[in-house]
């Protein structure tokens, strides 16, 4: 398609030490630019609405506040610094649809305004603005404009990031005085009132009880689409689809993580596995402003469940089913979201008062039309996970006994029940070995119940791990290869190539074990650089043949992007919704149509591996990278992951999901240790990487920056190897979040730097350099290698088999490439 001549993308300027030359064309796929803009409208999601919206065909229409025409794209950081070919604002894009009349009085009053008062291009890292200042109006030009127009939009403007966290200030999760005003100004002035809050993160949103605002619209950040998105959304071109994935509280105060969170050392996960909807449903059901799942359409919708069936199988309880006709019941066409919660019995984990554990959407339904869904859930969406023995079955994911009570409706607050089964005895689901738990006391919120039910916070004892990973890891050290290849001295007279193992002619194992143990040891490494010369300009990095050695051996080198809004590359490239639009669209399919649209982006561009998606809870509104992930909720993360991979790996190139695990806040995230239950480990913040693993397979998974429970995410041999690779049988690629810190293995004396990661399971240091944008890899492997307890030779040829098998199964070994400088 022809696009707009390339624009700086509004209210987001690229940091300075990643701005390049823009090279390339800025054709963009159409059909991707559709998908994007259908998903950044399906996204949005109307908090209120009292008829305002859709507004009124040909209504005149005065727009307020310098977001119009400073709209903000995408979030700050890797996750959004992405060279858009064009950009959109609310401005122009409603003058586009044609269907309203736009003050040009009032428009052209702020376009000059930020002619003169340009937004701040924040082009330092983590210094970005969060919002800007706000063109103030006299009380006469607001009655003025009140007199000439039907209805007011008023636009909000938020951003956060990467390395920059949303604050408890004005102009960040707070309005400022200047919006204050401007909110008294325009709602006393106006018969309606409509805002538009374009955002990447959950924002104070108390004002709205406190103003006649008429409707209520939550723009997740759109990407280059997202202000046509919005006015497609505002003029009733489409409805707005988005359910929110998160809960907005009355009050930051009033969220279960707020006196635990922002210490840049350690933050105690007190509220345990009680994070969002599940803290509030349960203790504070008033403190809710908006509840998880919500969101409202331009029609109404009847759900009435036909069936709860509940599933035998040979080996007992398999879950339910759950049935349900969707009816329109409104004047428009619209679609709605069924969801499913459960109330496990009380028993002696005790639970939440309503977990999710299934939910579908139907299709766009005409008025008086039906569609009947089907909701199947497994019983493992039943069972919670023991840390503490206290069913006596420690370590395994159990099914209560008692009651398990299904609800179903269009979000949590408001699904009814619909039906119910006893359980006579204790299921064992699963059982596992403990891994990865707390070796720092804390407590952590538990829910005790009173005679009549109501649910009453108490504390326990976080239960400790007690394992040893020393003895762990030694009785499960990999074995070296017959033939192999045992010390740089020795020379086999003659040896497979890499192109053989490709063709067929030669095993993976065979020409592993002819490699020496510095060539293995070259496998774990990136390309000592970002924007490696290997790949295109402004790459992430690249791994595999990144030395000359290696690629005469036939290894060829694989290309990382950076995610999950866009390619993040010296050209231009399409910038998509934010993972939270994404997800609050409740429509894997769509976003897996998108994804795969994505991938086909990917191959034109030179990527390889996309590092997307991330998979990071909110569990915090604070985190500043929370634009890039998807929601408060496991399942609906997990299930969103899945569409993504699903997506991009359609088309044979990599998703790259992360950051693997616990990276829920950006201050001090290399430093910061979070600490963590193993049964809210397993139960929140592991669940949806678990999900995406089992039913996506994706080709890579990244570590995160951050110490989980005292360990290094890249040092963490039981998130890795007993988890990941044990438990889950993940078979593929782990990388580095970019660099890593340096540090003494405490089990293993002669282990250290990128031996102490090896042995953890964690394969390639990214982008290979030991220090922040340094020049030098560290040598530990090789170092370490045949010392008394050093890395082992198969433990070198694990890490290199996983290298080689990624760039054979990535289809990176039989791409056409084409020279990238």
């Amino acid at each position: 398609m022809t696009t707009p001549d390339p624009q700086p993308l509004g209210g987001h300027m690229r940091s300075q030490d990643s701005i390049r030359p823009i090279e390339g064309d800025t054709w963009v796929d159409p059909e991707l630019v559709r998908r994007a803009r259908e998903l950044a409208a399906r996204g949005s999601v109307l908090l209120r609405n009292d008829g305002a919206l859709p507004l009124a065909p040909r209504a005149r229409v005065a727009l307020f506040g310098r977001s119009q025409l400073d709209w903000i794209a995408v979030g700050y950081g890797s996750g959004g610094d992405v060279n858009a070919p064009y950009r959109t604002n609310l401005t122009d894009s409603l003058r586009e649809t044609g269907a309203v009349a736009l003050d040009e009085q009032l428009a052209g009053t702020y376009a000059a305004w930020c002619a003169e008062h340009p937004a701040d291009p924040g082009l330092l890292w983590g210094r970005w603005p969060m919002s800007y200042p706000e063109m103030e109006l006299d009380d006469a030009a607001v009655a003025a404009a009140a007199a000439r127009n039907d209805v007011a939009v008023i636009v909000i403007g938020r951003a956060a990031g990467e390395d920059r966290e949303n604050v408890l200030e004005p102009g960040s999760y707070y309005l400022t005085d200047a919006e204050k005003r401007l909110l008294a100004q325009v709602t006393g002035a106006f018969e309606r009132t409509v805002v538009v809050v374009d955002t990447g993160n959950v924002i104070d949103l108390g004002w709205v009880d406190e103003h006649t605002i008429d409707a209520v619209l939550l723009a997740w950040l759109g990407g280059m689409e997202g202000a046509r998105a919005i006015a497609d959304v505002l003029t009733g071109a489409v409805e707005p689809g988005g359910r929110l994935t998160d809960t907005i509280a009355r009050r930051y105060e009033d969220c279960p993580s707020a006196d635990h969170f922002g210490d840049p050392d350690a933050n105690d996960y007190v509220e345990d596995v009680f994070v969002g909807y599940r803290y509030f449903e349960t203790f504070a059901p008033d403190a809710v402003l908006f509840p998880f799942g919500h969101g409202l359409g331009y029609s109404t919708f009847d759900i009435d469940v036909t069936e709860v069936e509940w599933i035998q199988h040979r080996a007992g309880f398999g879950g339910t089913t759950v049935r349900a006709v969707v009816t329109n019941t409104g004047e428009r066409s619209g679609s709605e979201v069924v969801q499913v919660y459960l109330a496990k019995p009380a028993g002696v984990l005790g639970a939440p008062s309503r977990e999710l554990v299934g939910f579908a959407r139907t299709r766009a339904l005409a008025p008086g039309a039906s569609e009947s869904l089907e909701i199947t859930v497994p019983r493992e969406r039943f069972a919670s996970y023991d840390d503490s023995g206290a069913t006596g079955h420690r370590s395994a994911w159990m099914v209560a006994s008692g009651e398990h009570a299904v609800f179903v409706g269009p979000d949590v607050r408001r699904a009814r029940r619909a039906g119910g089964i006893e359980i006579a005895e204790p299921i064992v689901v699963e059982q596992l070995e403990a891994a990865a738990g707390p070796r720092t006391a804390f407590d952590r919120l538990i829910v005790e119940r009173a005679a009549d039910g109501t649910a009453r916070p108490a504390y326990e004892s976080v239960p400790q791990a007690d394992h040893s990973l020393r003895e762990r890891i030694l009785d499960r050290l990999p074995s070296a290869l017959e033939g192999s290849v045992t010390s740089d001295d020795e020379h086999p007279t003659s040896g497979p190539v890499f192109t053989e193992v490709v063709s067929g002619e030669a095993t993976l194992d065979a020409f592993v074990a002819s490699l020496a143990p510095s060539e293995l040891a070259s496998l774990a490494y990136g390309d000592i650089i970002m924007d490696s010369p290997l790949g295109p300009a402004g790459n992430a990095g690249v791994f595999g043949g990144v030395t000359e050695a290696l690629r005469e051996r036939g290894v060829p080198a694989a290309v990382a992007t950076d995610g999950p809004s866009g390619i993040r590359l010296a050209t231009w490239a399409s910038l998509l919704p934010c993972g939270t639009a994404l997800a609050s669209a409740w429509d894997p399919e769509a976003v897996e149509q998108l994804a795969a649209l994505h991938a086909e982006e990917m191959l034109r561009k030179g990527s390889d591996v996309l590092l997307s998606p991330g998979m990071n809870i909110h569990r915090d509104p604070l985190c500043g990278r929370n634009f890039e992930y998807f929601s408060e909720d496991p399942l609906v993360t997990g299930t969103t992951g899945v569409a993504v991979v699903r997506g991009i790996q359609s088309r044979g190139v990599s998703a790259c999901p992360k950051h693997f695990a616990a990276n829920n806040q950006e201050t001090n995230r290399i430093f910061c240790d979070s600490r963590v239950s193993e049964r809210a480990l397993r139960e929140i913040y592991l669940r949806g990487f678990e999900q995406v693993v089992k039913e996506a397979a994706p080709r890579t998974i990244m570590s995160s920056y951050n110490l989980v429970n005292g360990v290094w995410g890249h040092y963490h041999y039981d998130l890795v190897t007993t988890i990941l690779r044990g438990q889950w049988r993940f078979d593929g690629l782990v990388l580095t979040d970019w660099w890593m810190r340096l540090a003494p293995d405490p089990d293993f004396p002669d282990l250290a730097d990128s031996a102490y990661r090896v042995r953890a399971g964690v394969d390639v240091l990214m982008p290979g350099a030991s220090e922040h944008y340094g020049t030098v890899r560290d040598d530990a492997i090789v170092e370490s290698y045949a010392r008394p307890e050093g890395i082992t030779l198969g433990e070198i040829q694990r890490t290199a088999r996983a290298v080689l098998q990624f760039l054979l199964e990535g289809g990176i070994a039989q791409r056409e490439r084409h020279p990238h400088r």
